[in-house]
């Protein structure tokens, strides 16, 4: 422990005025400063996490208002895409219809000309046959009528069967083109749903930022209060000090033989009560009387924040049996256990050309915990001093629990920017997988389209090949495997034919 001179000289930094204070007010001061210090040290830390906080929460903010355009952009795109898709595939069944209408009319065309090539063939051969190819002509009229009725079986079937293609395609379309929009409208509802979340948790960050503001304000506010109670407390304490002096010098002045047992209990109760009502206002400090124990100390201080058993000794000088303080240590220990008291602290007059006692306050904790030595002149500074460590203590438990509660709600903040993520990226990836298999259905409808072309190109071969058996038709392939009906015509024919007149 530093060893401070007796009496310290002190020059005033306002008025230039030298004055001087003995040890323990000079180490009083020191402490008050160094308690000071602190404390402007501790309001500095917390001021910079409340602006660490407030940075950190910013850019959470703009990180998730930047995800959110993004991804708003992302489906914007995706939507475009969609309808482009949806507009290419109405042109390609247009064009389907178009070429479906052209081979059908080509079909009625082809039909048409056949239909006249063979009423022109069978004119002919009614010219060329007479009124004697009558049954003839009605065997003929009877299969051109059966190819033509099969023609136009074919020709009604092929259509109706690429009306109910197209009319299939068409439901395709209208389903496909529903599950669009319905798609579309999802989109919609999560991007809506989205920009509602972002806004709400903007709101409850700026309200959290107030909050934040308005508790930084407070607190300002209270370091200010707590910054002239301080000072107000010094000033007392120091007037309480010097009238300390002033009665401890008085004290020893008219001390006696018989006043030497309870003077100094006495001393330290008057001592107390003398500003009890404005230094410690609703504490209790009375004398100890509880000795189921088998021993009991002197004097028991409480307060809201702080418990201190008190021991006060002191002899004659003249006595021949000294004592030291040390011999009282374990009992006082002992009571402080025992009446459930924080601290201990032991007045005393003993040792009394000790130069560590009468340094000052003396630390014996490495003795026993939580307990001081002190002269009679610091028994009111004792009090100060453990009461103001004290307060501080609770001051930082309570601050503490208020910067646990700010980071519980960063913690709250992040747990929902999370969720807002996890819930709006499940939205978007149930619209990708519904355009997704939009997409494949209008690839699919394609390949029916394509398939179907297929089938009307192969109709046409179809048709053509028909036609050309039309073309290769007459009488004598019709009645090739009909010997009969061939004789017949050919007589008809001879018949006909004009006879050589005979000379």
């Amino acid at each position: 422990m530093t060893t401070v001179p007796a009496l310290v000289n002190i020059t005033c930094p306002h008025c230039g005025e030298n004055f001087g204070v003995n040890a323990s007010e000079y180490q009083s001061v020191a402490e008050q400063i160094r308690v000071q210090v602190e404390d402007h040290i501790r309001q500095e830390a917390v001021a910079r996490k409340d602006e660490e906080i407030q940075a950190a929460v910013a850019i959470a903010l703009e990180k998730a208002r930047t995800s959110f355009r993004t991804l708003e952009k992302q489906v914007i795109q995706e939507k475009a895409d969609n309808e482009k898709s949806v507009t290419e595939l109405k042109h390609l069944l247009e064009k389907a219809e178009q070429d479906k209408n052209l081979a059908v009319q080509k079909a009625v065309a082809e039909r048409d000309a056949e239909n006249a090539r063979l009423s022109e063939e069978l004119k002919h051969s009614k010219e060329e046959a007479g009124m004697n190819l009558k049954d003839a002509d009605e065997r003929a009229e009877t299969r051109i009528r059966e190819l033509e009725a099969k023609h136009l079986q074919d020709t009604t079937r092929i259509k109706a069967a690429a009306d109910a293609e197209i009319a299939k395609w068409e439901r395709q379309i209208a389903a496909m083109t529903e599950k669009a929009k319905a798609a579309d409208t999802e989109k919609e509802l999560a991007v809506r749903a989205a920009k509602d979340e972002a806004l709400t948790a903007a709101r409850k960050k700026d309200a959290e930022i107030v909050r934040l503001q308005g508790q930084l304000q407070t607190q300002e506010q209270a370091a200010k209060v707590k910054e002239a109670s301080l000072k107000e407390q010094y000033e007392t304490a120091l007037r309480l000090k010097e009238d300390e002096f002033e009665r401890v010098k008085d004290f020893h002045a008219r001390k006696s033989t018989k006043a030497i047992g309870e003077s100094l209990e006495v001393y330290c109760q008057n001592q107390f009560n003398a500003i009890r009502t404005v230094a410690f206002p609703g504490a209790y400090f009375e004398k100890d009387n509880d000795a189921r124990s088998g021993s009991k100390g002197d004097f028991i201080f409480r307060d809201e924040a702080l418990s201190i058993m008190f021991e006060m000794k002191t002899e004659l000088d003249e006595t021949t049996s000294k004592r030291k303080n040390e011999d009282f240590f374990k009992e006082l220990d002992k009571d402080r256990k025992e009446k459930g008291c924080e601290f201990a602290v032991l007045v005393s007059t003993l040792e009394a050309d000790s130069d560590l006692y009468n340094a000052g306050i003396v630390d014996v904790s490495f003795r026993f915990p939580k307990m001081y030595v002190v002269r009679p002149t610091q028994f009111i500074t004792i009090i100060s001093l453990l009461r103001n460590a004290a307060l501080n203590s609770l001051g930082y438990q309570k601050e503490l629990a208020l910067i646990k509660g700010q980071q519980l709600d960063l913690t709250n903040f992040e747990k929902n920017m999370q969720d807002f993520k996890d819930s709006f990226g499940k939205n978007y990836r149930i619209a990708s997988e519904k355009l997704k298999s939009a997409v494949e259905g209008i690839d699919r409808t394609i390949a029916t389209l394509q398939r179907t072309k297929e089938n009307l190109l192969a109709s046409d071969t179809q048709l053509r090949l028909a036609n050309g058996k039309a073309d290769d038709l007459s009488i004598k392939k019709l009645t090739k495997n009909a010997p009969s009906v061939a004789a017949k015509l050919s007589e008809i024919k001879n018949a006909a034919e004009p006879k050589p007149e005979k000379i």
